[in-house]
């Protein structure tokens, strides 16, 4: 057991030091005078029976120290006395700590930021059982038709069933049509809202492995036509409208009039998520019991996504290849143009985070450069600092101070500056990350953002990383230095400062070349945020009022109903004080895809293929009060209406690519799909459905026919046009109390809402660039200043010898300018590679925009040239004698 004895007591020289040592003291001193009592026993005087004691047992002191070294870990001790000797050191100097700190944390913050949002939304695996195996199938276009939603498009019910046979030995495949919404009826006092909905096959959430958090999910009797209406309703909107009320379950509420029972309420780890997908799902139908039959039937209505999980060691391309020989055969069976010739898959995460990839890892890449930026300038402090104490240094290392031990303690000193950075750097990433949660509840995975054990582990490597690598630096700038130099050196005159100058203008080198990767980067993408925003969507953007309605099939059953509601309703709108125009569209420029379909021309030869393009029905209002231009012909009436409604105005687009080299006027239009066939009366301009997406052909009909139960309101005022929101939706309140309004906003927010993404991009990169240009200044500032002090001595020779101020000014300025030179070459260069990553962020901008990087090169030399001005400056303001006084 002597092992153990001697491990509990080094536990006790840590744990209880002075008392076991006092206990050590007390055991010689026992032993001592027991040798003395014998030696006087054996007749010796007391002062010969004490040195004889000596004699025998040795030196007390030394003794003490050969146990305490036995029963000690000498490591340890000397490791205490390291930090104790850095945190004395530290606290001499407060201000140069806390800005070390200071830099460090923001790089450490930025950084674990950025890692804990992709780790979580990139990298996490989904809330659901197993969830490797799941995948969502699209149908894909290799015919072209869709060039905007290429390769992934949803599915048709008639191929989805057909997959579902066809592969069920290699997947169980559950459907999901997401993009449906309902109109939620007042009630407990709440007013009525339009929630956003999806219709899924009873079996979707046992595919994917969720339990519900509250009573059940859906049962295949609740999955048909004539079954109880039943719900099941997201955490989210139950703790929203319902306050988290338990016994919500078993309970009616009204979705668009009719009565339905909630079932089950989802547990808040589930927020389904697609790339199809802008907003959280709220509430949940069964898809049989929602859909029209004949929507189940068709293979040309492409409403729904296929979620599935594979069986049996089946991958995702195995799968692909599978359901890609169905379509085939289904192309075969049904040669329409709308049949889709295609499959194509995503992993479940790969589709939940489709789109994120690329900004967030760019923006990781942007942290990552902040934070080596942040190494490099705490590196060139404590090469600073190194320099100031060379004489403390050589004389330890004189006094018997091994070189090792010495490298160690400017490592345990930059690691205690990394340990305090750190701890500030995740308090701001912890900062960081409730700013982001609450800025960007539409981002994708969002709500499983926070900082957690690996979070915190990854801080610590970075910490020990930025210890490592500015503590080496540091230590390396002296290693060759002898101890007899160092001495003979005045204070003020090193001979070595300049080579640590050399080594800060190195590293200040780099810092500079990151500033200007990371400028160049912002610069691009404020440029292509800019162009995103500002790009013409064919209609005047400003003092326009957009706001949606639908009207429930249940309290409106005929589209009688439908004209008189919408006739009545804009012309009350228009008769609102202040309002200049008004009218009625099924979707405005800029708010996203509104519906498309499938149409030929009916003069033109049936070999024709059907060409695709957007669908939009109008009231004649619309077009004044938006401000699309009508190019020929006429706006349809109201009196086409109903039975009389089967007139259309296209598009300039639309104009070229279905009647080139021909008038349009006169010509008949078919819907591939429905069979429809509507006369072209007239020709307006262009429009955007997104602002990045080019102009597609685009048809209008009359909103007073065509079966169209939805609009969106559009109000025009000179200025002003938020405060008629109220009184618009107090009339459809009149008109009917439970129908709500919804999107309520300018077209102006409505563009801005679309453009977020890019938007949060360009300002994020900015930040980073500029916290980058802030600390490569400091780093110029800090190194020119350095190289000033060292050179005093030369300089006041100089101006005493006649030279002129100016000229000292000049050549202390270009001095400090050379690494910003330097930098800026190699950052440019480096930028021109490294920004070709980001061309798919892009809008209409060249990731070799020469504008871009002319006005990077100009601030980067310009902030540099401030940052040296100062040092420059008081370099010519010295006074000869003062300056050679001082060596």
């Amino acid at each position: 057991m002597r092992w153990f004895d001697l491990l509990t007591m080094k536990i006790a020289m840590i744990t209880r030091r002075r008392t076991v040592g006092a206990k050590l003291d007390e055991e010689l001193r026992f032993h001592l005078e027991r040798q003395i009592a014998e030696n006087i026993a054996a007749g010796m005087t007391p002062e010969e029976a004490r040195r004889a004691a000596l004699r025998t047992f040795g030196n007390p002191a030394l003794l003490r120290d050969q146990a305490r070294a036995t029963w000690n870990w000498a490591w340890l001790e000397s490791l205490t006395y390291d930090v104790r000797h850095g945190m004395r050191a530290l606290l001499r100097t407060p201000g140069f700590a806390l800005i070390a700190m200071l830099v460090i944390a923001l790089g450490i913050g930025a950084n674990v930021a950025l890692f804990t949002v992709v780790r979580n939304v990139l990298l996490k695996p989904l809330p659901y059982h197993d969830p490797d195996q799941l995948v969502t199938i699209y149908e894909g276009d290799n015919a072209g038709n869709h060039p905007s939603w290429s390769p992934y498009l949803p599915v048709d019910a008639g191929s989805m069933q057909d997959w579902k046979q066809a592969a069920q030995s290699m997947a169980e495949m559950s459907f999901i049509s997401p993009w449906q919404d309902y109109n939620l009826s007042a009630e407990g006092g709440k007013l009525p809202e339009k929630i956003n909905a999806a219709w899924c096959s009873w079996d979707f959430f046992r595919v994917l492995g969720v339990e519900p958090a509250l009573g059940r999910t859906f049962f295949p009797d609740d999955d048909r036509v004539g079954a109880p209406a039943t719900v099941i309703l997201s955490a989210s909107f139950w703790k929203r409208r319902y306050g988290g009320d338990p016994a919500i379950v078993g309970k009616t509420i009204w979705l668009d009039a009719k009565p339905y029972t909630v079932i089950g309420v989802l547990p808040p780890s589930f927020v389904y998520r697609s790339k199809m997908i802008a907003d959280p799902l709220q509430v949940w139908t069964p898809l049989m019991h929602e859909a029209p039959p004949s929507l189940m039937k068709t293979y040309e209505d492409h409403e729904f996504l296929v979620s599935a999980r594979l069986l049996h060691g089946t991958t995702l391309p195995a799968l692909v290849d599978r359901l890609r020989a169905v379509q085939k055969q289904i192309v075969a069976a049904h040669p329409k143009p709308a049949v889709h010739n295609s499959v194509d898959g995503l992993s479940m995460l790969d589709d939940a985070v489709y789109g994120y990839k690329t900004p967030l890892y760019a923006l990781l890449a942007a942290t990552g450069c902040v934070l080596l930026i942040a190494c490099m300038n705490v590196a060139g402090l404590l090469v600073a600092r190194s320099a100031a104490r060379a004489r403390e240094v050589a004389i330890r290392t004189a006094l018997g101070g091994g070189r090792m031990r010495l490298v160690r303690q400017r490592i345990v000193e930059s690691l205690l500056l990394s340990l305090g950075g750190g701890a500030l750097g995740l308090g701001l990433a912890w900062a960081a990350l409730r700013w982001l949660v609450h800025a960007r509840p539409d981002m994708h995975r969002i709500e499983s953002i926070h900082i957690d054990a690996a979070a915190i582990a990854f801080s610590l490597g970075e910490i020990a990383l930025c210890a490592m690598f500015a503590g080496l630096i540091s230590a390396l700038s002296s290693a060759n230095k002898t101890i007899l130099s160092v001495l003979q050196e005045s204070s003020r005159a090193q001979s070595m400062g300049r080579a640590r100058a050399g080594l800060r203008r190195m590293l200040l080198v780099v810092e500079i070349a990151l500033a200007v990767v990371l400028l160049v980067g912002a610069g691009l993408l404020i440029k292509s945020y800019q162009r995103l925003r500002n790009a013409d969507i064919g209609v005047p953007v400003d003092n326009l009022l957009t706001m949606h309605i639908s009207l429930p099939e249940a309290r409106y059953k005929k589209p009688e109903q439908w004209v008189a509601f919408f006739e009545d309703l804009i012309a009350r709108v228009r008769a609102v004080p202040g309002v200049q125009s008004a009218g009625l569209v099924s979707s405005a420029p800029g708010e996203g895809w509104g519906g498309d379909m499938l149409m030929t021309v009916v003069e033109h030869p049936a070999t024709v293929a059907a060409t695709d393009m957007m669908i939009r029905a109008a009231e004649p209002g619309y077009f004044p009060a938006i401000g699309i231009p009508l190019l020929r012909g006429r706006i349809f009436t109201p009196d086409e209406r109903l039975e009389r409604a089967h007139v259309a105005v296209i598009s300039q687009a639309a104009a070229r690519v279905f009647f080139p080299g021909e008038e349009p006027l006169g010509k008949h239009l078919k819907s591939d799909f429905t069979g429809v066939v509507a006369e072209v009366v007239g020709v307006v301009g262009d429009t955007r459905w997104f602002p990045s997406e080019r102009p597609q052909p685009t048809l209008y009909w009359p909103i007073y026919g065509n079966d169209y139960s939805v609009a969106t309101i559009v109000v025009r005022a000179p200025h002003n046009v938020d405060s008629l929101a109220m009184p618009v939706q107090k009339i459809v309140g009149q008109m009917d109390p439970d129908l709500p309004v919804s999107n309520v906003m300018t077209l102006r927010e409505a563009i801005g809402k679309s453009t977020v993404d890019s938007q949060f991009d360009s300002i994020l990169v900015l930040a980073f660039a500029v916290i980058a240009l802030v600390l490569a200044a400091a780093g110029l500032y800090g190194v020119l200043a350095y190289l000033v002090t060292q050179r005093t001595g030369e300089i006041g020779i100089r101006i005493a010898l006649g030279a002129r101020r100016e000229t000292v000014l000049g050549l202390v300025l270009i001095d400090g300018l050379k690494p910003a030179l330097f930098g800026l070459v190699v950052g440019l260069s480096a930028s021109a590679g490294v920004v070709r990553l980001i061309r798919s962020m892009l809008y209409e901008t060249s990731p070799l925009d020469p504008a871009v990087f002319a006005a990077v090169a100009a601030t980067l030399l310009g902030v540099a040239a401030a940052a040296c001005l100062l040092p420059a400056w008081r370099a010519s303001r010295l006074d000869p004698m003062q300056a050679l006084r001082t060596e």
